[in-house]
């Protein structure tokens, strides 16, 4: 199983972060062992002092695929998730200015929260319609809505099957919006599509 994310997919989010809006998705890749299922807590890494969440849409593959067109990239999905990706907002900016990859900053252990279910897509009125957010201590830090994505789910879908085979089980995480804010102990983080809350994650 693989965790491909998606970066700087939307507009506002490359901007606060002082990115460059890309023509094309940015993407890179974490290991199973950066999931956080089942609403468990997180604790904050040792070696980070700036963890910040990224509240994000996740598809989950559905038929192994390669090189798929676009216009046959609904076949492969067929339910949304949310979830969070947690990023070393200090060692990803280190990184960046030397021009390494991101893993480090991205790809440790429970750096992947998925939350406790994922909803049929025939629940919405399709896939440019789901709107998405995240409290942090009952309060509104992220809200998204998918048809400001930059590169739909579909588009998404088709770009990375070009690089990598998709599997089914595989999970996409497509980019987060503009909120995005550092974490401490003892914060409860509250992920939601529409009103349903899909998870709930204690910082420790």
């Amino acid at each position: 199983m693989k965790i491909i994310c998606i970066g700087r997919n939307y507009s506002e989010h490359a901007k606060e972060l002082g990115n460059e809006v890309p023509a094309e998705p940015v993407f890179f890749l974490k290991p199973d062992t950066a999931l956080l299922q089942k609403n468990s807590p997180f604790f904050i890494p040792d070696f980070s002092d700036d963890i910040q969440h990224e509240v994000e849409l996740v598809i989950k593959i559905t038929r192994l695929g390669k090189n798929i067109s676009k216009k046959f990239a609904h076949k492969y999905y067929d339910q949304i998730g949310l979830g969070i990706d947690f990023t070393a907002r200090d060692i990803q900016n280190q990184l960046k200015s030397k021009g390494l990859p991101w893993e480090k900053a991205k790809a440790f252990d429970g750096s992947a929260v998925l939350g406790k279910k994922f909803l049929p897509l025939a629940e919405f009125n399709g896939i440019d319609q789901i709107e998405f957010s995240l409290e942090k201590n009952g309060a509104l830090v992220q809200k998204g809505q998918s048809s400001h994505m930059l590169f739909n789910l579909d588009e998404i879908i088709a770009h990375v099957s070009k690089f990598f085979t998709l599997k089914i089980g595989d999970l996409i995480y497509t980019g987060t919006p503009s909120g995005v804010g550092r974490v401490e102990i003892n914060d409860e983080l509250k992920g939601y599509i529409g009103k349903q809350e899909i998870f709930k994650c204690k910082i420790k």
